[in-house]
């Protein structure tokens, strides 16, 4: 299933990983990968890096993907307002408790949907944790709008009573 058979192909095995290795590992075009093997000495054109890259990246890219540590249980969830183009939108990004970042949502809107969206998207993809936090400007953000909610319910009872 996984398994590499680099049988007729002119260059060597060692070459043809090292090829397909930059350019998943790196996210290099092809012409870089092409220009960092010619400055080795290893004449390849870029369309033979991609014809590389389609036939053996699926089992390179599984097997890097394989080597790389798990996340750690603990996640953090950061959300801001950004400005892209002109438009303001709202980025939602999950870190674990090392910094790598596990998924980045962007939105239009800053709502519980959004919120609940890309915490199913982390789940399906992580799989369980053993917890998370929210910055505390996102908290602080919540009261705030707990406590509106609140008094607009107050208000519209003392509205209602008089």
């Amino acid at each position: 299933m996984d398994k590499l058979s680099y049988h007729r192909h002119r260059f060597p095995s060692i070459v043809i990983h090292q090829a397909v290795w930059l350019y998943f590992r790196f996210a290099l075009s092809y012409r870089d990968v092409e220009d960092m093997l010619a400055e080795r000495g290893i004449d390849v054109s870029y369309e033979t890096v991609r014809r590389w890259a389609l036939k053996f990246g699926g089992i390179i890219a599984r097997r890097l993907r394989r080597g790389r540590p798990r996340p750690d249980g603990r996640w953090h969830l950061d959300e801001v307002f950004v400005s892209i183009n002109g438009r303001q939108l709202y980025v939602w990004r999950a870190v674990d408790s090392e910094g790598e970042v596990l998924d980045i949502l962007v939105q239009a809107r800053r709502d519980r949907k959004a919120a609940l969206k890309l915490m199913r998207k982390l789940l399906k993809k992580q799989g369980r944790h053993s917890s998370y936090h929210r910055d505390r400007q996102a908290r602080i953000l919540q009261l705030c709008a707990a406590r509106t909610r609140c008094c607009a319910a107050a208000r519209h009872m003392s509205m209602a009573n008089s």
